[in-house]
Order: C-alpha cells, then structure tokens, then sequence
C-alpha cells in the first residue's frame, strides 16, 4: 500500500508514490486480482478486435468526464496523452502554434519536449512551434497571484508572436515536476477565453492532478472552474500500469477518423482491466474525500513547522498533492539546493521517500500513494523536522 521494503526487510514511507503513479497503493489486492485474471483469460489483443474490458473503461472514464468529453482513446504513457492531443489540436485547428507554461512539465519525447519548459529536462532539438508564456506562480511570479496581468501575457504571445491564430494551449493546473505550483486563482478561465478567441482549443494535462488527488475535485481543471476541450491523463489512471488516456469531444475526435488511428498496446485487456479496477477502488474506498481530510492535516503541521525554520520558504498544494519549498532567504527567495540534497538523502536514511523538484530542485514533492495516513503524515512531518534541525 502506502509502504516499501528494501533488500534486508527495511519498511519505508512511500510519500512520492513513484512519481506520483501509485494511486491506490502498492500491491492493491483488488487491482492485483483483476490483472491476473485478465492475463489467464488473454493477455493481449489491439484494438483491431473489440474487447468488452476497453469498452467498460472507456465508459467508466468519460462517465467521470463533464460537458461533452465523451470520446477516449488509450495509450501507454503522459507522453504518449500529449503527443496525441497536440496532434488532434493541430490537426482540429489547421494551425501549427501551441502555447505552454514556463516551468511546465509535459513529456520526454521530442514533440513533448518542446512543451517542457525545464531546462534541466530539454535537449538542445528543435521545439516545433512551441510558445512559453509566463507562469502564474503566486509564490514566484511576477504578479504575484493576480491572473490577469499573467494572462495579458498569453495575448501578447498572440499577438505579436502568432499569425493571430493558435493550435492550442497546455496547462497542468497544478505543476508537478516544476514543484507543485498551482496556479493562480481564475487563471485558466480567462486564458481559455483568450485561446478560443484564437482558434485554439484548450487542454487540461491531468497527469498528476487527476483521480481525486486535489481532494477538493476529482479532476485538477475543476478547481478553476472550466471544461477543457481535451484531457490527457496517465500515472495515477493505472496504479503503476503502464497506461495513458487522451479524453475529447467528438467534435475533435472526428479528425483522426480521416485516416487510421492505432496504438499496438493502447487499451490492451490487462491494462483496460487494471485502470477499471482503479476507477472503482477510488471510488469504494472515497480516497478523493480521504485526500482532502489527510492532506489539510498535513499541510496545517507544515506550515506550523514553516514557522519553527526559516529555511521553508513556501508551503502549498491542495490534498495529497503538495510542495515544501526550500530557500537559504525567504526575502529574496534564494532556492536552497544543496541543502534540499542533504535533507532528500536524510528522510531516506529514517525511512521516508520524498520527490524534489522545481527548476533548482528545490522543492520537496509529497504526493504519496491515496491512502497514506494521517499517522503517516505524522511521520512525514517528524522526520522533516528532526531533519532540518540536524542541517
């Protein structure tokens, strides 16, 4: 579940949950039996041949879609969702242009790469029409947490960057790799007018944000209160399975029936049957009201324990998905790098996993397995403390 063991039987505290993937937890005995059952009756079949596990999940997933996102095609991977979404927006659009965040994450591949706006993550490879626009950061932004001046930006990158016409715009709504950055509130409302007016369509990137983990909603793009025009969806969708999702309206689905649309692994019954086997555990064990009650736990003893060192300069997040900031000053917000190093390999020495991230790896990310605890979060929080005393 919420645990792992080394070698020699040591437990630790699973609070990144590998890379924010294992959503319901390791090992889940439900999830478990619902892949080896599949994989004694057929273990692969393309999508060449229907199979009644593609089309449950499939049903399943667009029932937990709002507005008229209905059509769902299935892949192995984040990358994989985002290459497929630029491509039918481009494609829907009949222009070349997209637009991402500065400080985003999208993918690994050549395509996604060029919506990346880390350098530690990007080779020097053309990025292929990709504009960055500023990031509504409230902690480190330039405005602050005031949308519009952010999304004045989007329309200046329009307008003097762009034949006035976009493919699309891409948006985690809360920045994993990049620290656990939420946005600015209203942000999305007001760019996704400015986009549309472009052209463009809209895309909501539910990679790590998605399944409940904000805990105030089942989807991150609902705590700013729009319908996207496509969602991509992986990690946490499959508990560990390699499994992606790319959800739209039929509208834009229709481009890709022009030609033939084909994924060797995509929705394949073992992982069909693991992602529904998700879907229903979620829901059964209400894991996004759970992630709202422990996560607020959480982040109260954070920022209680911001008060008592000054190295924390920020504590953020909603639910189980939340950022601790390191700095060396809090005025000038000097990232503390070397010393978010020597704390990442002190909570593993006492039995806790955390990730790091922002663009100086600066930023402890806690988005553990959904049923961490709140005992767990005790844990988290002690380590981090006697930790931080010992720098």
């Amino acid at each position: 579940m919420q645990y792992l063991y080394d070698d020699s039987g040591r437990r630790y505290l699973d609070a990144f949950a590998g890379i924010v993937t294992v959503s319901c937890g390791h090992c889940h005995p439900e999830i478990l039996n619902a892949i080896t059952e599949q994989s004694k009756l057929l273990q692969h079949a393309t999508t060449i041949y229907l199979h009644h596990t593609i089309g449950d999940f499939a049903e399943s997933l667009a029932a937990k879609m709002p507005g008229n996102l209905k059509v769902v095609y299935f892949v192995n991977s984040g990358s994989e969702a985002n290459e497929l979404a630029m491509m039918m927006a481009r494609l829907y659009t009949g222009s070349l242009g997209m637009i991402s965040l500065r400080n985003a994450y999208h993918g690994g591949s050549s395509s996604t790469l060029g919506l990346t706006a880390l350098n530690t993550w990007k080779y020097p490879i053309p990025e292929g029409h990709v504009h960055h626009v500023m990031n509504p950061d409230p902690y480190r932004g330039a405005f602050g947490a005031d949308a519009a001046s952010y999304a004045n930006d989007v329309q200046d990158h329009i307008d003097y960057g762009t034949s006035g016409k976009v493919a699309g715009f891409i948006a985690e709504t809360m920045q994993g790799v990049g620290g656990a950055v939420e946005l600015a509130p209203g942000y999305l409302k007001l760019v996704y007018d400015i986009i549309h007016k472009a052209g463009g369509v809209c895309i909501a990137d539910e990679v790590q944000t998605g399944f409940g983990r904000t805990g105030s909603h089942y989807w991150g793009f609902e705590t700013q209160g729009v319908i996207p025009d496509i969602v991509t969806m992986a990690k946490g969708i499959g508990n560990g399975l390699p499994l992606g999702a790319v959800v739209t309206t039929p509208e834009i689905a229709s481009v890709l029936a022009q030609k033939i649309q084909f994924n060797t692994f995509g929705g394949n019954p073992v992982c069909s049957a693991g992602g529904l086997a998700v879907l229903r555990v979620l829901d059964k064990e209400k894991r996004q009201a759970h992630c709202a009650d422990v996560g607020s736990h959480l982040l109260e003893r954070l920022r209680f324990l911001m008060e008592r060192h000054d190295i924390i300069g920020n504590v953020r997040g909603r639910g189980l998905m939340v950022g601790i900031e390191l700095v060396t000053d809090r005025d000038n917000k000097t990232p503390a790098k070397a010393e978010t190093a020597v704390v990442f390999e002190k909570l593993r020495e006492l039995g806790v996993l955390v990730g790091k991230g922002g663009l100086h790896g600066n930023v402890f990310r806690i988005k553990p397995p959904m049923c961490f605890s709140k005992d767990d979060a005790d844990f988290l929080v002690d380590a981090l403390d006697y930790s931080l005393s010992k720098l």
